[in-house]
Protein backbone atom coordinates (compact mmCIF):
# COMPACT_ATOMS: atom_id res chain seq x y z
CA UNK A 1 0.00 0.00 0.00
CA UNK A 2 2.48 2.56 -1.14
CA UNK A 3 1.16 5.90 -0.55
CA UNK A 4 2.94 8.55 -2.99
CA UNK A 5 0.59 9.11 -6.37
CA UNK A 6 4.40 10.30 -7.45
CA UNK A 7 3.83 10.70 -11.35
CA UNK A 8 0.77 9.62 -12.05
CA UNK A 9 -0.44 12.36 -9.95
CA UNK A 10 0.85 15.20 -12.58
CA UNK A 11 0.48 13.74 -15.57
CA UNK A 12 -2.83 15.11 -16.56
CA UNK A 13 -2.52 18.19 -18.60
CA UNK A 14 -1.92 17.96 -22.30
CA UNK A 15 1.55 18.44 -23.33
CA UNK A 16 3.06 19.44 -20.00
CA UNK A 17 1.75 15.45 -18.99
CA UNK A 18 3.96 13.91 -21.52
CA UNK A 19 6.99 16.05 -20.44
CA UNK A 20 6.67 14.21 -17.51
CA UNK A 21 6.74 11.17 -18.54
CA UNK A 22 9.96 11.85 -20.27
CA UNK A 23 11.84 12.10 -17.65
CA UNK A 24 11.43 8.48 -16.24
CA UNK A 25 14.25 6.37 -16.48
CA UNK A 26 12.40 4.18 -19.17
CA UNK A 27 12.40 7.31 -21.66
CA UNK A 28 15.54 8.77 -20.50
CA UNK A 29 17.30 6.15 -21.81
CA UNK A 30 15.40 5.28 -24.96
CA UNK A 31 14.34 9.24 -25.48
CA UNK A 32 17.16 8.89 -28.76
CA UNK A 33 14.45 6.00 -29.97
CA UNK A 34 11.51 8.14 -30.62
CA UNK A 35 10.64 11.09 -33.13
CA UNK A 36 10.93 14.06 -31.49
CA UNK A 37 8.70 16.55 -33.58
CA UNK A 38 6.81 19.33 -33.00
CA UNK A 39 2.88 18.57 -32.47
CA UNK A 40 1.80 19.76 -36.26
CA UNK A 41 4.38 17.50 -37.46
CA UNK A 42 2.79 14.71 -35.03
CA UNK A 43 0.15 14.59 -36.79
CA UNK A 44 1.70 14.05 -40.03
CA UNK A 45 -0.44 15.04 -43.63
CA UNK A 46 -2.85 12.70 -43.40
CA UNK A 47 -4.56 14.38 -40.21
CA UNK A 48 -7.61 16.56 -41.16
CA UNK A 49 -7.80 19.83 -39.79
CA UNK A 50 -11.51 18.65 -38.07
CA UNK A 51 -9.39 15.81 -35.92
CA UNK A 52 -6.82 18.19 -35.09
CA UNK A 53 -8.96 20.73 -33.54
CA UNK A 54 -11.20 17.91 -31.97
CA UNK A 55 -7.61 16.47 -30.49
CA UNK A 56 -6.77 19.61 -29.23
CA UNK A 57 -9.73 20.49 -27.44
CA UNK A 58 -9.96 17.03 -26.43
CA UNK A 59 -6.21 17.86 -24.50
CA UNK A 60 -8.11 21.39 -22.98
CA UNK A 61 -10.91 19.78 -21.68
CA UNK A 62 -8.66 17.08 -20.04
CA UNK A 63 -6.50 20.23 -17.77
CA UNK A 64 -9.72 21.47 -16.45
CA UNK A 65 -11.17 17.93 -15.08
CA UNK A 66 -11.34 18.49 -11.33
CA UNK A 67 -11.91 14.32 -10.48
CA UNK A 68 -8.97 12.16 -10.71
CA UNK A 69 -9.59 9.50 -13.56
CA UNK A 70 -7.23 6.42 -11.98
CA UNK A 71 -4.61 4.70 -13.13
CA UNK A 72 -6.11 2.96 -15.64
CA UNK A 73 -7.53 5.44 -17.80
CA UNK A 74 -4.41 8.03 -17.42
CA UNK A 75 -2.63 4.88 -18.82
CA UNK A 76 -5.25 4.61 -21.61
CA UNK A 77 -4.69 8.19 -22.32
CA UNK A 78 -0.90 8.12 -22.38
CA UNK A 79 -0.33 4.96 -24.52
CA UNK A 80 -3.46 6.63 -26.92
CA UNK A 81 -1.66 10.21 -26.90
CA UNK A 82 1.85 8.33 -27.75
CA UNK A 83 0.24 6.10 -30.23
CA UNK A 84 -1.72 9.41 -31.70
CA UNK A 85 1.58 11.40 -31.97
CA UNK A 86 4.43 9.60 -32.03
CA UNK A 87 3.04 6.23 -33.37
CA UNK A 88 3.51 2.25 -33.01
CA UNK A 89 5.76 1.48 -29.64
CA UNK A 90 9.54 0.73 -31.17
CA UNK A 91 11.30 1.07 -27.55
CA UNK A 92 12.94 -2.00 -25.70
CA UNK A 93 10.58 -2.99 -22.72
CA UNK A 94 11.85 -1.69 -19.37
CA UNK A 95 13.57 -3.53 -17.05
CA UNK A 96 11.05 -5.69 -14.22
CA UNK A 97 11.31 -3.10 -10.95
CA UNK A 98 10.46 0.06 -12.85
CA UNK A 99 6.85 -0.34 -12.20
CA UNK A 100 5.63 3.04 -13.72
CA UNK A 101 7.63 2.78 -16.94
CA UNK A 102 6.58 -0.71 -17.78
CA UNK A 103 3.42 -0.36 -17.09
CA UNK A 104 3.20 2.71 -19.45
CA UNK A 105 5.53 0.60 -22.24
CA UNK A 106 2.66 -2.26 -21.47
CA UNK A 107 -0.04 0.13 -22.56
CA UNK A 108 1.36 1.65 -25.49
CA UNK A 109 2.69 -1.51 -26.75
CA UNK A 110 -0.60 -3.07 -26.33
CA UNK A 111 -2.50 -0.94 -29.05
CA UNK A 112 -0.08 -2.23 -31.62
CA UNK A 113 -0.72 -1.45 -35.00
CA UNK A 114 -3.11 1.24 -34.55
CA UNK A 115 -3.19 4.23 -36.65
CA UNK A 116 -2.43 7.64 -35.16
CA UNK A 117 -5.88 8.31 -36.75
CA UNK A 118 -7.65 6.00 -34.93
CA UNK A 119 -5.83 6.52 -31.54
CA UNK A 120 -6.51 10.34 -31.62
CA UNK A 121 -10.03 9.49 -32.39
CA UNK A 122 -10.11 6.94 -29.30
CA UNK A 123 -8.03 9.56 -27.02
CA UNK A 124 -11.24 12.27 -28.35
CA UNK A 125 -13.65 9.99 -26.92
CA UNK A 126 -12.21 8.68 -23.65
CA UNK A 127 -11.71 12.00 -22.75
CA UNK A 128 -15.59 13.11 -23.88
CA UNK A 129 -16.76 10.31 -21.75
CA UNK A 130 -14.67 11.46 -18.64
CA UNK A 131 -16.03 14.95 -18.98
CA UNK A 132 -19.47 13.29 -19.06
CA UNK A 133 -19.25 11.13 -16.28
CA UNK A 134 -17.97 14.54 -14.13
CA UNK A 135 -20.79 16.72 -15.34
CA UNK A 136 -23.06 13.66 -13.94
CA UNK A 137 -21.61 13.36 -10.89
CA UNK A 138 -21.57 17.11 -9.98
CA UNK A 139 -25.05 17.47 -10.67
CA UNK A 140 -25.46 14.48 -7.98
CA UNK A 141 -23.54 15.94 -5.65
CA UNK A 142 -25.37 19.21 -5.82
CA UNK A 143 -28.93 18.16 -5.33
CA UNK A 144 -27.70 15.27 -2.79
CA UNK A 145 -28.41 16.36 0.92
CA UNK A 146 -26.02 13.76 2.52
CA UNK A 147 -23.21 15.07 0.40
CA UNK A 148 -19.52 16.40 2.70
CA UNK A 149 -16.49 18.34 2.92
CA UNK A 150 -14.83 15.15 2.30
CA UNK A 151 -13.74 13.68 -1.35
CA UNK A 152 -14.95 10.25 -2.26
CA UNK A 153 -17.23 10.17 1.01
CA UNK A 154 -20.44 11.39 1.55
CA UNK A 155 -21.20 12.07 5.56
CA UNK A 156 -24.93 12.34 7.23
CA UNK A 157 -26.44 11.69 10.59
CA UNK A 158 -30.31 11.48 11.08
CA UNK A 159 -32.56 9.51 13.57
CA UNK A 160 -29.32 8.68 15.32
CA UNK A 161 -27.62 7.08 12.90
CA UNK A 162 -24.37 8.60 11.44
CA UNK A 163 -24.13 7.46 7.47
CA UNK A 164 -20.44 7.09 6.11
CA UNK A 165 -21.03 6.14 2.25
CA UNK A 166 -17.92 5.29 0.21
CA UNK A 167 -18.53 7.60 -3.33
CA UNK A 168 -16.48 6.69 -5.84
CA UNK A 169 -19.12 4.66 -7.47
CA UNK A 170 -16.84 5.09 -10.69
CA UNK A 171 -13.85 3.35 -8.93
CA UNK A 172 -15.69 0.99 -7.45
CA UNK A 173 -15.29 2.59 -4.09
CA UNK A 174 -11.80 2.22 -3.75
CA UNK A 175 -9.64 3.75 -0.68
CA UNK A 176 -7.23 6.52 -1.24
CA UNK A 177 -4.78 7.50 0.93
CA UNK A 178 -6.72 10.51 2.10
CA UNK A 179 -9.47 8.60 2.10
CA UNK A 180 -7.96 6.77 5.08
CA UNK A 181 -7.39 10.13 7.19
CA UNK A 182 -10.26 10.93 6.55
CA UNK A 183 -12.28 7.87 7.93
CA UNK A 184 -10.26 8.79 10.86
CA UNK A 185 -11.22 12.11 11.64
CA UNK A 186 -14.81 11.06 10.80
CA UNK A 187 -14.40 8.40 13.42
CA UNK A 188 -13.19 11.08 16.18
CA UNK A 189 -15.13 13.58 15.85
CA UNK A 190 -18.70 10.95 15.47
CA UNK A 191 -17.20 9.65 19.00
CA UNK A 192 -18.33 13.35 20.18
CA UNK A 193 -21.22 13.61 18.22
CA UNK A 194 -24.28 13.18 21.01
CA UNK A 195 -26.52 13.09 18.13
CA UNK A 196 -24.92 10.12 16.80
CA UNK A 197 -25.37 6.68 18.10
CA UNK A 198 -24.64 4.24 15.52
CA UNK A 199 -22.31 4.64 12.42
CA UNK A 200 -22.99 3.07 9.64
CA UNK A 201 -20.33 2.22 6.58
CA UNK A 202 -21.51 1.40 2.84
CA UNK A 203 -20.80 2.05 -0.54
CA UNK A 204 -22.28 3.91 -3.51
CA UNK A 205 -23.28 2.07 -7.07
CA UNK A 206 -22.78 -1.52 -7.24
CA UNK A 207 -19.61 -2.08 -5.07
CA UNK A 208 -19.49 -1.76 -1.04
CA UNK A 209 -15.43 -1.39 -1.85
CA UNK A 210 -12.70 -2.90 -4.36
CA UNK A 211 -9.51 -2.36 -1.47
CA UNK A 212 -7.21 0.22 -1.82
CA UNK A 213 -6.94 2.38 -5.32
CA UNK A 214 -3.81 1.74 -7.59
CA UNK A 215 -2.56 5.52 -6.94
CA UNK A 216 -1.55 4.14 -3.29
CA UNK A 217 1.19 1.96 -5.37
CA UNK A 218 2.55 4.66 -7.28
CA UNK A 219 5.90 6.04 -6.63
CA UNK A 220 7.95 8.41 -8.64
CA UNK A 221 11.23 6.40 -9.53
CA UNK A 222 13.56 8.12 -7.26
CA UNK A 223 11.29 7.19 -4.07
CA UNK A 224 12.70 6.15 -0.75
CA UNK A 225 10.52 2.77 -0.94
CA UNK A 226 12.20 2.29 2.68
CA UNK A 227 10.85 5.10 3.84
CA UNK A 228 7.20 4.94 2.29
CA UNK A 229 6.39 1.66 3.46
CA UNK A 230 7.55 2.94 7.19
CA UNK A 231 4.55 5.78 6.32
CA UNK A 232 2.62 3.69 5.30
CA UNK A 233 2.46 1.54 8.07
CA UNK A 234 1.95 4.32 10.22
CA UNK A 235 -0.74 5.00 8.66
CA UNK A 236 -2.62 2.07 8.22
CA UNK A 237 -1.79 1.49 11.96
CA UNK A 238 -3.37 4.82 12.69
CA UNK A 239 -6.49 3.88 10.19
CA UNK A 240 -7.52 0.43 11.94
CA UNK A 241 -6.66 2.07 15.54
CA UNK A 242 -9.38 4.17 14.83
CA UNK A 243 -11.99 1.20 14.55
CA UNK A 244 -10.31 -0.39 17.58
CA UNK A 245 -10.83 2.46 20.09
CA UNK A 246 -14.29 3.52 19.00
CA UNK A 247 -16.86 3.57 21.67
CA UNK A 248 -20.03 3.58 19.79
CA UNK A 249 -21.53 0.72 17.52
CA UNK A 250 -19.98 0.30 14.30
CA UNK A 251 -22.32 -1.17 11.74
CA UNK A 252 -21.45 -2.33 7.74
CA UNK A 253 -24.13 -2.66 5.56
CA UNK A 254 -21.93 -4.35 2.80
CA UNK A 255 -23.92 -3.65 -0.20
CA UNK A 256 -21.91 -5.59 -3.02
CA UNK A 257 -18.52 -6.69 -3.48
CA UNK A 258 -15.63 -6.37 -0.92
CA UNK A 259 -11.59 -6.43 -1.21
CA UNK A 260 -8.74 -6.44 1.16
CA UNK A 261 -9.31 -3.86 3.98
CA UNK A 262 -13.11 -3.42 3.36
CA UNK A 263 -13.47 -7.16 4.28
CA UNK A 264 -10.43 -7.33 7.08
CA UNK A 265 -11.97 -4.20 9.02
CA UNK A 266 -15.53 -6.35 9.27
CA UNK A 267 -14.07 -8.13 12.67
CA UNK A 268 -14.29 -4.81 14.35
CA UNK A 269 -17.49 -3.84 13.42
CA UNK A 270 -20.37 -5.06 15.82
CA UNK A 271 -23.08 -5.66 13.16
CA UNK A 272 -22.70 -6.85 9.54
CA UNK A 273 -25.45 -6.75 7.04
CA UNK A 274 -24.81 -8.64 3.39
CA UNK A 275 -26.72 -7.88 0.39
CA UNK A 276 -27.18 -11.07 -1.58
CA UNK A 277 -24.49 -9.72 -4.28
CA UNK A 278 -21.97 -9.65 -1.64
CA UNK A 279 -18.60 -11.59 -2.03
CA UNK A 280 -15.80 -10.93 0.23
CA UNK A 281 -12.57 -11.31 -0.67
CA UNK A 282 -8.94 -11.26 0.64
CA UNK A 283 -6.22 -11.72 -1.73
CA UNK A 284 -2.88 -11.35 0.48
CA UNK A 285 -0.82 -13.72 -1.27
CA UNK A 286 -1.36 -13.05 -4.65
CA UNK A 287 -0.46 -9.50 -4.22
CA UNK A 288 2.79 -10.85 -1.95
CA UNK A 289 1.26 -8.84 0.91
CA UNK A 290 -0.16 -10.03 4.53
CA UNK A 291 -3.33 -9.44 6.37
CA UNK A 292 -4.47 -6.69 8.16
CA UNK A 293 -7.03 -5.37 10.40
CA UNK A 294 -6.51 -7.42 13.02
CA UNK A 295 -8.27 -10.10 10.49
CA UNK A 296 -5.37 -12.45 12.14
CA UNK A 297 -6.78 -12.58 15.22
CA UNK A 298 -10.85 -11.90 14.80
CA UNK A 299 -10.76 -13.95 11.82
CA UNK A 300 -10.15 -17.48 13.46
CA UNK A 301 -11.78 -15.86 16.35
CA UNK A 302 -15.56 -15.52 14.47
CA UNK A 303 -15.12 -18.35 11.65
CA UNK A 304 -12.66 -21.24 13.09
CA UNK A 305 -9.48 -20.99 12.13
CA UNK A 306 -10.04 -23.52 8.46
CA UNK A 307 -12.50 -21.24 7.50
CA UNK A 308 -10.60 -18.00 8.18
CA UNK A 309 -7.39 -19.68 6.49
CA UNK A 310 -9.13 -20.54 3.37
CA UNK A 311 -9.53 -16.59 3.11
CA UNK A 312 -6.46 -15.20 4.46
CA UNK A 313 -4.19 -17.46 3.42
CA UNK A 314 -5.83 -19.25 -0.04
CA UNK A 315 -7.38 -16.15 -0.99
CA UNK A 316 -10.57 -17.86 -0.80
CA UNK A 317 -13.55 -15.86 -2.17
CA UNK A 318 -16.62 -16.01 0.25
CA UNK A 319 -20.27 -15.44 -1.00
CA UNK A 320 -22.97 -13.01 2.05
CA UNK A 321 -24.53 -16.79 2.26
CA UNK A 322 -21.02 -18.04 3.38
CA UNK A 323 -20.22 -14.93 5.41
CA UNK A 324 -23.51 -15.51 7.31
CA UNK A 325 -22.80 -19.20 7.61
CA UNK A 326 -19.47 -18.63 9.18
CA UNK A 327 -20.64 -15.74 11.80
CA UNK A 328 -19.02 -12.53 9.79
CA UNK A 329 -22.27 -11.70 8.51
CA UNK A 330 -25.51 -10.90 11.17
CA UNK A 331 -28.32 -10.85 8.26
CA UNK A 332 -28.53 -11.03 4.18
CA UNK A 333 -31.31 -8.82 2.45
CA UNK A 334 -32.06 -8.88 -1.33
CA UNK A 335 -30.19 -6.62 -3.43
CA UNK A 336 -33.39 -4.66 -4.53
CA UNK A 337 -34.11 -3.41 -1.26
CA UNK A 338 -31.48 -3.70 0.81
CA UNK A 339 -30.82 -0.23 2.15
CA UNK A 340 -34.57 -0.33 3.07
CA UNK A 341 -34.44 -3.49 5.02
CA UNK A 342 -30.92 -1.78 6.65
CA UNK A 343 -32.30 0.67 8.01
CA UNK A 344 -35.43 -0.88 8.69
CA UNK A 345 -33.03 -3.06 11.26
CA UNK A 346 -31.95 0.15 12.98
CA UNK A 347 -35.03 1.94 13.32
CA UNK A 348 -35.92 3.23 16.50
CA UNK A 349 -32.41 3.79 18.18
CA UNK A 350 -32.34 7.49 19.07
CA UNK A 351 -34.93 6.48 21.59
CA UNK A 352 -32.41 3.99 23.15
CA UNK A 353 -29.61 4.96 26.40
CA UNK A 354 -26.69 6.29 24.41
CA UNK A 355 -24.28 5.37 27.26
CA UNK A 356 -26.15 1.86 27.79
CA UNK A 357 -24.95 1.28 24.28
CA UNK A 358 -21.63 2.56 25.04
CA UNK A 359 -21.01 0.79 27.88
CA UNK A 360 -22.11 -2.70 27.02
CA UNK A 361 -19.96 -2.63 24.01
CA UNK A 362 -17.12 -1.76 26.28
CA UNK A 363 -17.60 -4.65 28.39
CA UNK A 364 -17.76 -6.44 25.06
CA UNK A 365 -14.79 -5.24 23.45
CA UNK A 366 -12.91 -4.26 26.24
CA UNK A 367 -12.00 -8.01 27.01
CA UNK A 368 -9.47 -7.83 24.10
CA UNK A 369 -8.85 -4.41 23.18
CA UNK A 370 -5.28 -4.03 24.34
CA UNK A 371 -4.88 -7.82 22.50
CA UNK A 372 -6.19 -6.01 19.26
CA UNK A 373 -3.48 -3.17 19.53
CA UNK A 374 -0.68 -5.64 19.35
CA UNK A 375 -2.32 -7.33 16.65
CA UNK A 376 -2.38 -4.36 14.60
CA UNK A 377 1.36 -3.22 15.55
CA UNK A 378 2.45 -6.41 14.50
CA UNK A 379 0.52 -6.76 11.22
CA UNK A 380 1.55 -3.78 9.95
CA UNK A 381 5.61 -4.15 11.32
CA UNK A 382 4.95 -7.66 9.17
CA UNK A 383 3.49 -5.30 6.13
CA UNK A 384 6.74 -2.91 6.05
CA UNK A 385 9.01 -6.63 5.25
CA UNK A 386 6.34 -7.30 2.34
CA UNK A 387 5.92 -3.91 0.76
CA UNK A 388 9.93 -4.07 0.59
CA UNK A 389 10.46 -7.49 -0.80
CA UNK A 390 10.90 -8.75 -4.40
CA UNK A 391 7.82 -11.06 -4.42
CA UNK A 392 5.44 -8.21 -3.43
CA UNK A 393 7.23 -5.62 -6.37
CA UNK A 394 6.74 -8.74 -8.52
CA UNK A 395 3.50 -9.50 -7.62
CA UNK A 396 2.00 -6.10 -7.71
CA UNK A 397 3.25 -5.78 -11.35
CA UNK A 398 2.13 -8.17 -12.21
CA UNK A 399 -1.54 -7.00 -11.12
CA UNK A 400 -0.42 -3.75 -13.07
CA UNK A 401 0.17 -5.37 -16.17
CA UNK A 402 -3.21 -7.71 -16.04
CA UNK A 403 -5.32 -4.20 -15.31
CA UNK A 404 -3.07 -2.75 -18.19
CA UNK A 405 -4.71 -5.38 -21.03
CA UNK A 406 -8.02 -5.20 -20.03
CA UNK A 407 -8.83 -1.94 -21.91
Amino acid sequence: MYLRRGVFQVCLKGDRWTRKWLLNPFTKQHQNSFPQPSFFGYLGVRMCSNLNSEFENAKEKLNILKEDPGNNVKLRLYSLFKQATVGVCSGEKPFAFDFVAKAKWEAWNSLGSMSREDAMKEYIKTVEELVGEEKVSSNDSQSSSSSSQYNGLQVSTQNGITTVKLNRPEKKNALTTQMYRDISEILSNTAKDKSSIITLFTGAGDYYCSGNDLGNFNLPPDADIAQVAKDASVLLRDFVDSFITFPKPLVAAVNGPATGISVTLLGLFDVVYASEKATFHTPFSLLGQSPEGCSSYMFPKIMGPSKANEMLLFNRKITAAEAKSCGLVSEIFSDTTFEANVFNQLKGLEEMSLNSIIYAKKLVRDVDRDLLHKVNKEECERLVERWQSEDCMKAVMAFFQKKSKNF
